[in-house]
């Protein structure tokens, strides 16, 4: 018997799960219906299914209608792809109405909404899921097989710096991720997929935060130190846009004009803002320190203004050190291909044994997004997929101590403190 899903929130993530249902997964999926406060939205989503994909139109439910479509529809899994503060609501409300969930990262933005969940899925019994794609990438689980098979010995330090660049980075700046109440800014939104790999990697869970960070270079106040003096509060057809590298106009791309420039009437959400404008209120530059339950130390830096995309990672154990160099291609969600998100330009894995020569790892070369992961993810996800020796499937548990570090970090700039993380939340 197929399960059926809906799909709550049908921005640029939605249609990486339900392009796969209605493409990939027919034999075990059903899409049943999608919600989103914008009905134009939902109606380009539509015509997508229909032209792009062959398969049927389905309901549609605004977002003060989310239970009315959980008690017609009765979907067995509902999909949280909807704005990153709203996710707490219809993980819990789905739960309630006796459905399982399968949510985007990060699962919530702040320990209270996610001590709701945890709460919620105690009350309930219910199951919920974190898609944590980075964790299926044939590189990221071979770093995972090397540590668990001995290859360096315990693990003491990690040092992870990950570099979003002025495409991908800028674009958080853009849209609606650039308010902090909306994502809980870059240390939740963003890495909660890196530290989520940290635990991943290292079979253990954050014990203490320490971070700093700023907003260094967009926002109109570092524009304006820099001598800038051209400004816009958007980009599509202003003319003080036309020759900003950092401009995104909506009008220039179809598929960016049907989701977003076309429905804006609706509830005037501008997908193309001044990534040097006022009201930005996440940081661009972070650094911060983690100590592990297994006493391993995290030095951990991100950046969202370099000139290329991708990471460095160098694990110290007892035995030896590994280290990881991905370089990523370049993009804007939901501004191309789908498999072009997070896909690879170069990756090598090399291995420098205490007291041998240093060797290069083999890496498996696999199609499709997030160097690979994607579509691995998929099956696991809509296949249900045999024994894994990775332990790749994430819970509502990997989902909460992923973010916890985000979270964690962001009182920490708050404060200039440490902060426990098992103080954050009860389990």
């Amino acid at each position: 018997m197929k399960k059926r899903y809906a799909v709550v929130g049908t921005g640029g993530r939605a249609e990486f799960f339900y392009g796969a249902i209605v493409k990939d997964f027919q034999e075990t999926s059903e899409l049943v219906a999608i919600c989103d406060m914008n009905q134009t939205r939902m109606n380009y989503t539509n015509q997508l299914l229909v032209d792009k994909y062959e398969y049927n139109a389905v309901p549609t439910y605004k977002a003060d209608q989310f239970e009315e479509m959980i008690r017609n529809e009765k979907p067995d899994y509902v999909i949280v792809t909807s704005v990153d503060r709203t996710h707490h609501t219809y993980i819990i409300k789905a739960m309630e109405l006796g459905c399982d969930v399968i949510s985007e990262k990060p699962m919530t933005v702040d320990e209270e909404k996610c001590q709701e969940i945890l709460d919620a899925i105690k009350r309930t019994g219910r199951q919920l899921r974190v898609t944590f794609n980075y964790r299926y990438a044939p590189h990221n689980t071979k770093i995972r097989e090397l540590i668990m098979d001995g290859t360096i010995g315990d693990v003491h330090s990690v040092h992870f710096e990950w570099l979003l660049n002025t495409e991908h980075g800028a674009d958080y700046f853009r849209r609606w991720h650039r308010d902090k109440r909306n994502g809980g800014g870059l240390l939740v939104h963003k890495s909660t997929h890196h530290f989520d790999l940290v635990n991943f990697w290292l079979g253990t869970t954050p014990d203490t935060v320490f971070a700093m960070g700023g907003l260094m270079f967009y926002g109109r106040e570092n524009a304006e130190k820099r001598g800038e003096t051209k400004f816009y509060q958007r980009a599509t057809g202003n003319e003080n846009a036309k020759d900003d590298p950092f401009a995104l106009h909506l009008d220039t791309n179809k598929h960016l004009k049907g989701m977003y420039l076309d429905a804006e009437h609706e509830d005037g959400y501008q997908r193309d803002q001044s990534v040097f404008g006022d009201g930005i209120s996440i940081e661009d530059t972070m650094g911060v320190m983690v100590r592990y339950k297994n006493k391993a130390i995290l030095t951990y830096s991100l950046n969202a203004y370099m000139p290329w995309e991708g990471f460095n990672v160098m694990i110290n154990g007892s035995k030896g050190r590994i280290e990881l160099r991905v370089v990523e291609k370049s993009y804007v969600n939901s501004g191309g291909d789908k498999a072009d998100e997070g896909a690879l330009k170069a990756k090598s894995i090399k291995v420098f044994p205490m007291f041998a020569a240093p060797y290069e790892v083999e890496i498996e070369e696999l199609a499709g997004g997030h160097g690979g992961g994607d579509p691995i993810l998929l099956r696991d996800i809509f296949d249900k997929a045999s024994d894994d020796r990775f332990a790749r499937a994430a819970s509502h548990v990997d989902g909460a101590m992923s973010i916890l570090t985000g979270i964690a970090g962001n009182i920490s700039l708050r404060t200039g403190q440490p902060v426990a993380v098992d103080k954050l939340v009860t389990f």
